[in-house]
């Protein structure tokens, strides 16, 4: 189905990434929303943002983060470049940083509420989303030639299906409501890492939203483990 693209903030990013079979997408989503905020584009390491926020939750590497302790993190711990702690494909026994990864960036953020008006409203003001929802099948058939997820129906949400995604445009699908999400699965899901999701896909699913702020990084001086 045609879209009518009625705001796209893709230009604001580079390249998708594919987190593979790790539970970073919360962290993928928030480091290139972070990295977006940062022009020209760089991307910041998902590692480190992923490792510090399991550390203030106190959870393990092997499930997904917390929105509160991604957003402390990104705050208070910040992030170095991609090169300071490159993305791992495994985790090793020794998980930490090493001790120089390089100059910090930070960024402060704030939860919102699950509203497909909140996210329009943001994406309106030139602000990327992060976007917490569950998932179903349609999420993961998206295709370039099937780029529009839409509710099918019976299709019901799977609770245990948890996924982090930034809301990066919005516009209309056949006179529907639809926003355009970057994923984290690498370039081959959807349009080159993007989907359109409509409003009767993302209303029952939408959990929480955050958004970073415009505020200026915070440099601080290279970290030490």
């Amino acid at each position: 189905m045609p879209v009518q693209v009625l705001c796209d903030l893709r230009k604001q990013f580079g390249s998708v990434r594919d987190q593979d079979q790790r539970p970073t997408c919360l962290a993928f989503a928030a480091s290139d929303a972070h990295a977006s905020l940062r022009p020209p584009w760089a991307p910041l390491s998902v590692e480190y943002a992923f490792y510090h926020a399991q550390r203030r939750a106190g959870r393990s590497p092997h499930v997904g983060a917390t929105l509160p302790a991604m957003l402390d993190a990104l705050r208070e711990d910040g992030q170095p470049v991609e090169a300071g702690w490159p993305y791992l494909a495994v985790i090793p026994a020794d998980w930490k940083p090493c001790p120089n990864v390089g100059t910090l960036y930070r960024r402060s953020g704030q939860k919102g509420g699950s509203t497909l008006g909140e996210i329009i409203d943001r994406l309106d003001e030139d602000k990327a989303v992060l976007v917490l929802l569950t998932l179903s099948s349609s999420f993961d058939v998206a295709t370039p030639s099937n780029y529009v997820v839409d509710q099918r129906p019976g299709e019901q949400s799977n609770p245990a299906r948890r996924h982090a995604v930034i809301a990066v445009g919005h516009g209309l699908s056949d006179g529907k409501k639809v926003v355009l999400v970057r994923n984290s699965w690498g370039e081959f899901w959807g349009l080159e890492g993007h989907a359109w999701l409509t409003e009767a896909y993302l209303t029952p699913r939408v959990f929480r939203l955050g958004v970073l702020t415009e505020d200026p990084d915070v440099q601080s001086n290279p970290a030490a483990a």
